[in-house]
């Protein structure tokens, strides 16, 4: 569920900013096929391509990890 909606938010970004996938893939310094696999939800990314992506998208990264209730 978290790629699938991590890929939705990206390219929903990227069609607002109005930049390609190409484009993207440029300023963030990866593989066009990692940004297309990624926003159909293909691949499980590194954070650190992840935190790229978002840098050139003006999006902030957020990892959050919670204790579950016993």
């Amino acid at each position: 569920m978290f790629i699938q909606e991590l890929g939705k938010e990206i390219k929903a970004r990227r069609k607002t900013l109005g930049i390609t996938q190409q484009d993207l893939a440029d300023l963030a310094g990866v593989n066009i096929n990692t940004v297309i696999r990624i926003e159909g939800a293909k691949i499980n990314p590194t954070v650190e391509v992840v935190s790229a992506i978002a840098d050139v998208l003006g999006m902030e990264l957020r990892l959050e990890i919670k204790q579950i209730a016993e």
